[in-house]
Order: structure tokens, then sequence, then C-alpha cells
């Protein structure tokens, strides 16, 4: 083997060891930070508990939410009119976090009906409702024109 060829040679085996190096840190980065979102019939239809973090999406059911003693801890219901999810979280509520309107609750699921919420994504004004919300609400039938606002 000529030196110009083993020089080539070499050059190719570290590129392809960093390239696999680069792509394992990636492939990693990616899969700690993805956060999928479901709906409260997605999390009924599944036939097994995602692990890690989710979004759970739907509307804030009428006179579901209720506080825990004085550590500023609560439980509601998040629907999309046809399964319910509950939800404990432990925090402070958003000032648009309100029963009847659209909320995302991010967290770790312990079982299919029961989120150990850690954020609540509230941000909006009162006639926005998020895509995904507004995407399950729709795939279930239970959209209402009043929502379009």
């Amino acid at each position: 083997m000529s030196p110009a060829t083993k020089k080539r040679l070499s050059f190719f085996l570290i590129s392809t060891i960093m390239f696999l190096i680069v792509g394992k840190f990636i492939y990693n980065s990616l899969q700690g930070n993805t956060v999928y979102f479901f709906s409260p019939t997605d999390l009924s239809n599944l036939s097994e508990k995602p692990n890690g973090l989710i979004r759970v999406g739907g509307l804030v059911k009428i006179n579901s939410i209720q506080e825990k003693q004085k550590n500023a801890s609560y439980t509601f219901v998040i629907t999309d009119l046809k399964y319910d999810t509950y939800v404990e979280y432990e925090g402070l509520l958003p000032n648009l976090f309100q029963e009847g309107k659209g909320a995302v609750i991010e967290g770790v699921l312990k079982d299919k009906k029961f989120l150990l919420g850690q954020k609540i994504l509230a941000k909006h004004d009162e006639n926005y409702m998020p895509p995904e919300v507004a995407e399950a609400l729709k795939k279930s039938g239970n959209w209402n024109k009043n929502y379009d606002q």
C-alpha cells in the first residue's frame, strides 16, 4: 500500500468515526428533548404508557379545579369532551388558565388517565385555542363553532 493510499484511508476512517460520534451526540440530544403532544382520546387509545415528558391538551373541565391545602397544589381535569385526563399540578396557575378554556399541560404520565403536571402552557388570549387542541377536538367530533371566534 502506498503512503498516499494509507493517508487517504486514515483520513476516511477518522472522518467516519468523527461523523458517528457527532451523530450519536445529536441523536441523544434530540431524544432527550423531544416532548410529544396527546389529547385525552389519544391517551385512552394507547397500548402502552409513554415514558418521559409529554404534553396533554384540551379544555379545562368546568367545576374541576380544586386547590389542595395552602401549598399552591391543584387538581383539575383536561378533557376533549370525549375522554378526561386528571391532572395534579403544584405551582402557580397562569392568569389566563380558566375553566372551559384551552390549555396544554406538560408533565409525566402516571397512568392513562392521570398526569403529574410540571408546566401549564396557557399563554394566550381568551379566544385563542392551541392548534393541537383544536385539531384534537375536531377529530373527536366535539368542535364548537364558538371556538372559531
